[in-house]
């Protein structure tokens, strides 16, 4: 780092050959190699090559972890326990993913573990604006199944929330755009927004919406349409709940890329998942090997907790108190066809 702070590189392996590199900056999955129909290994996230760049990208969050809360709290404030807490603001009026110095501009320190890489960071009461001391740890684990699993822990000192997840922008073609990508979001109602992408109220179904991703449907087929609600996410940036199955995992989100034939399917024990279609991509950030990431080259899905949840009574909690743990998990699931 500029300061002279020592950034690690972990790399993952399993039997079938992925590859999985993360970074202690950001706690950032800096590539993910799986193979393709034909048993080619590909890069399946976008990225940049250098730390610098990383630290530079004040935009799109490629691959890192996001805290202390993921997604966006309106009017950059939110009151617990009778105290109002003001955050940074850096998307308009809200505080979006944690503030400009959120967990993805911290270095976290890592350390090998059975089949991963474990993560830890202490943010410190009053970083960012949020009370409590919070102990976060995230491990990575690439198992021989071809699973990329994230185990995400938290405690606290003081009552706060805490809402954390993993911001890959996946392309499992390795180029192009994903808008002919096959999706399927195993959800039957979605949050709509306000013009600061705020979620309205309660979610609503995504019966004979354009956000009815319940069978397979490719982003581009309805992403042009004239509805109001794309248009304030200049295309897909919303929160999807999750039809739960039970206290375990259960199925989100599952991507199918039809040229390269690789499939990726997302379980997580959390409420929702955005799904984003890199609309702000907007050219001006270059990745990895110098190439210009232009507007919806990958897709996002994002498991966490509803956006605003602490301003939203009737949103499941995102307050975490002292003695309690908060403890979730996310697996992508990779495949061919």
């Amino acid at each position: 780092m500029p300061d002279g702070t020592a950034v690690s590189l972990f790399t993952l392996t399993n039997a079938k050959g992925m590859e999985a590199r993360i970074i202690t900056y950001g706690g950032i999955l800096v590539s993910l190699k799986t193979p393709d129909r034909k048993g080619a290994l590909g890069d399946v996230v976008l990225g940049h090559d250098t730390i610098a760049e990383y630290a530079a990208d004040h935009k799109t969050y490629f691959g890192a972890l996001i805290g202390r809360y993921a997604n966006r709290i309106g009017h950059a404030q939110f009151v617990l326990d009778g105290v109002t807490y003001k955050l940074p603001k850096n998307d308009g009026e809200n505080s979006l993913h944690g503030g400009p110095e959120g967990f993805d501009k911290r270095v976290w320190t890592g350390r090998e573990v059975t089949g991963g890489v474990e993560l830890t960071y202490l943010s410190k009461a009053g970083e960012a604006g949020y009370p409590g001391n919070l102990t976060a740890v995230a491990t990575y684990k690439l198992t021989d199944d071809n699973r990329l699993q994230i185990h995400y822990t938290a405690t606290t000192d003081k009552d706060t929330v805490v809402n954390l997840t993993n911001h890959s922008y996946w392309n499992l073609k390795g180029d192009g755009d994903i808008l002919g990508n096959l999706l399927t979001l195993n959800a039957d109602k979605y949050s709509p927004i306000d013009a600061g992408l705020i979620p309205l109220g309660d979610p609503i179904s995504v019966a004979g919406t354009p956000f009815d991703f319940r069978k397979a449907t490719s982003p581009g087929a309805r992403i042009k349409q004239n509805d109001a609600q794309l248009k304030l996410g200049h295309g897909y940036d919303h929160n999807w709940v999750i039809n739960k199955t039970g206290a375990g995992l259960s199925l989100a989100a599952r991507v199918e890329e039809p040229t390269a034939g690789r499939v990726m399917e997302v379980y997580t024990d959390q409420p929702g998942i955005q799904f984003y279609t890199g609309n702000f991509l907007d050219g001006t950030i270059r990745g990895k090997g110098g190439k210009v990431a232009k507007i919806h080259a990958a897709l996002c899905l994002e498991t966490q907790h509803y956006p605003d949840s602490p301003n939203k009574p009737s949103f499941p909690t995102s307050e975490l108190k002292p003695g309690q743990k908060y403890d979730q998990t996310t697996e992508f699931r990779f495949s061919t066809k």
